[in-house]
């Protein structure tokens, strides 16, 4: 009888161990090539860019979502934001998009990538653009 609540235990253990370790926050910086190749490689996720509007609108990666890093609202525009999804950040670059990195994760976002030099990185790149 000892023998199988031993063997119960165990199993629940690493099921246990497993369901913990599939949440296991990824939290990266990528430049500008692999960002792009991990993001084509991940459905549903997405783009936010922490730039002012001012800098949204002299070009900003496509499908990009902009929410000012700035803004005295930005807490409150990421908390309304699904944290199941996966995000790849960015910025002019990299500094601001690191740090809301930082806090999203510090609010409970588990999938996080960050464009280590922005969107400078990604123009020098010379990945597309759009101003729409």
């Amino acid at each position: 009888m000892k023998m199988k609540k031993l063997f119960l235990l165990t199993v629940i253990c690493v099921m246990g161990f497993t369901a913990w370790s599939q949440q296991t926050e990824v939290k990266e910086s990528l430049d500008a090539k692999a960002f792009k190749s991990k993001l084509e490689a991940t459905p549903d996720a997405v783009v936010l860019d922490v730039r002012t509007p001012e800098e949204v609108s002299k070009g900003k990666i496509p499908g990009a979502v902009n929410i000012d890093f700035n803004s005295a609202d930005f807490e409150k525009n990421i908390a309304a934001l699904d944290k199941t999804k996966t995000y790849f950040v960015y910025c002019a670059k990299g500094g601001r998009s690191s740090q809301a990195v930082d806090q999203m994760s510090a609010a409970g976002f588990s999938k996080l990538y960050n464009l280590t030099d922005g969107i400078g990185g990604w123009k020098e790149a010379r990945l597309p653009l759009t101003k729409k």
